[in-house]
C-alpha cells in the first residue's frame, strides 16, 4: 500500500458508500465460467453493471439473457471457460 498511497484512505461511511454505489454506471461484469442464475444479474444491476462477459452454455442461459434484457445490459458469450472443477 505504501507504493500507492501516502496514507490509508479514510473509510467511507455507510451513507457515503451507498451514495457512491448509486452513482456507478458503465461497469463490466466478467466471469471465467458461466453465470448460472438470473439473481447474479439482478444483483449486478444494483451496482451499475451495464455489460456482461461470460463463457455461456449454462442450462439457465435463457433466464440470464432475459434478466440482461430486462435491465438493458449487453451480454457477450465468449465461449472460453477457464473455471474447471
Amino acid at each position: 500500500m505504501a507504493a500507492t498511497f501516502a496514507s490509508a484512505p479514510t473509510r467511507l461511511s455507510p451513507g457515503a458508500k451507498r451514495d457512491w454505489i448509486a452513482e456507478l454506471s458503465g461497469v463490466t461484469l466478467g466471469s471465467d465460467a458461466f453465470i448460472p442464475f438470473r439473481d447474479n444479474i439482478d444483483r449486478a444491476a444494483k451496482t451499475g453493471v451495464n455489460y456482461v462477459v461470460q463463457a455461456g452454455n449454462s442450462l439457465r442461459d435463457p433466464d440470464v439473457i432475459a434478466a440482461c434484457d430486462q435491465y438493458g445490459m449487453a451480454m457477450v458469450f465468449n465461449g472460453v471457460r477457464l473455471f474447471h472443477h
